[in-house]
């Protein structure tokens, strides 16, 4: 952690002790993180967030009361802002025991920015939380789509709002959304475009601030949602 630097707060929320008080306590071993919370359900995790203000929540899906998709529907839907500390909402990084499980593909679409497995290393750990906390993508981009693409053919539509929000976007954004969704970096794009890799992410952040997202996995479902990009369809 440099010096005058903010540690990154973090909220473990998980049914299994053993497990929620090991994160917990591998996450305490580094400097740059501060555990202000633990929850052993969803409902207690919104209500400790909404006291702790964390950067990065570890969500478990399956927990009892409220899982961890309906707990990360409520966070990142809620409009409460608190003076005091600028009222950002949380980055959710859920947690699962499977690679393509249909619930992180819920998740996502709930506004989590990525997946761990249970099972994750310590370093990959910390390294997601710091990635997270920073507001980049923490899933490499083929991963996103292979998990989007597979989960996107499982589910009907849900309304036309997604595909009217791409309205808003010049034929420019249109484009770099589409890229982003079919796996591509910035750096690849840039190249793709014919364009510096400063000019992708001014356009990257336009889509988001548009499309009222997040961060790019958020951009990669709505791609998806919105028809944008077809799942399975590798035609450029």
């Amino acid at each position: 952690m440099t010096a005058g630097s903010a540690a990154i707060r973090v909220v473990v929320a998980d049914d299994h002790q053993v497990v929620r008080t090991g994160y917990a306590a591998l996450l305490d071993t580094q400097s740059d993180f501060t555990v202000v919370g633990t929850a052993s359900d969803g409902a207690e995790a919104v209500r400790i967030c909404r006291e702790s203000h964390p950067d990065v929540v570890l969500m478990d899906v399956r927990m009892p009361e409220l899982d961890g998709i309906e707990a990360t529907r409520q966070l990142l839907g809620d409009d409460r802002r608190d003076d005091a500390t600028g009222g950002a909402l949380p980055r959710v990084l859920v947690l699962t025991t499977f690679d393509l499980d249909e619930y992180v593909y819920d998740a996502l679409r709930a506004g989590a920015s990525g997946f761990l497995l249970k099972d994750v290393t310590a370093e990959r750990l910390f390294d997601a939380v710091r990635v997270v906390a920073s507001g980049q993508a923490l899933l490499a981009p083929s991963v996103t789509r292979r998990l989007i693409s597979e989960f996107a053919q499982l589910r009907p539509k849900q309304d036309a709002s997604s595909k009217t929000a791409l309205s808003a976007l010049t034929p420019r954004e249109t484009q770099v959304l589409r890229l982003v969704a079919e796996g591509l970096s910035n750096p690849e794009i840039a190249a793709r475009l014919v364009v510096t890799e400063e000019t992708v992410k001014t356009h990257v952040s336009r889509v988001l601030g548009k499309l009222g997202l997040r961060d790019r996995t958020q951009a990669v479902v709505a791609a998806y949602e919105s028809g944008l990009v077809v799942p399975g369809d590798n035609s450029r």
